[in-house]
């Protein structure tokens, strides 16, 4: 099973076929040949493996990521005590 945190595209570099992606306040540079629409800046993607798989919902990717936090911040809730 793979878990893939919404990532939202911060820069586009079309020679290239990559996109900068930011996740939860990490950047990284994943390619987008696998993808067959444009991507802009403030599209949310899924990755796999470095490579965009596909563009998501804003409103998905926001729930997505507000789950995440709440998970984090429980796992961190239980580590102190």
């Amino acid at each position: 099973m793979c878990l893939s945190i919404p990532s939202q595209v911060v820069a586009v570099d079309i020679e290239r076929q990559s996109v900068t992606v930011d996740t939860l306040g990490v950047r990284r540079d994943v390619s987008s040949h696998l993808m067959n629409e444009p991507l802009e800046i403030g599209d949310y993607v899924l990755i796999h493996i470095g490579f965009v798989m596909n563009k998501i919902d804003k409103e998905d990717a926001q729930q997505s990521i507000d789950l995440y936090q709440e998970i984090v911040t429980k796992l961190e809730n239980e580590a102190i005590h």
